[in-house]
């Protein structure tokens, strides 16, 4: 166990941020997923402006790669055009 007050606050201040990042990696997946299962058109690409928002911050708090984001945001508009 670490001895130093600095490194005591530095365990404290990882693990909050590893609870975070984990509930908001796990709202983007939901999210992504209830997306890819719509079979709407017009509720797809509803719902798509606010996937997009939330996997933008995901790639700026750098919770996934930026090139990830951009990937997802791809194939995301891909099956939307699919979508008739």
């Amino acid at each position: 166990m670490a001895n130093h007050k600095s490194t005591l606050k530095r365990i404290r201040q990882n693990e909050k941020r590893r609870l975070r990042n984990r509930y908001y990696g796990k709202t983007m997946r939901n999210a992504v997923r209830k997306l890819r299962a719509t079979t709407e058109k017009e509720v797809a690409a509803t719902m798509l402006p606010a996937v997009t928002k939330l996997l933008d911050k995901m790639a700026k708090k750098g919770i996934i790669h930026k090139n990830k984001a951009n990937n997802l945001k791809s194939r995301l508009a891909l099956h939307i055009n699919k979508l008739g």
